[in-house]
């Protein structure tokens, strides 16, 4: 059976995700519920 991590869209997916979340801490905190809570929404 093969691991889900291996397949190449999970590991795009992961990096963009990690990506996402470093640029969004340094994002305002006026912005913590809005543009960066749905940029996050990709796990």
């Amino acid at each position: 059976m093969s691991n889900f991590r291996n397949l190449l869209v999970w590991k795009k997916a992961h990096v963009l995700a990690v990506h996402i979340y470093k640029i969004s801490q340094s994002f305002p905190k006026e912005e913590l519920y809005g543009l960066t809570s749905q940029m996050r929404v990709i796990r």
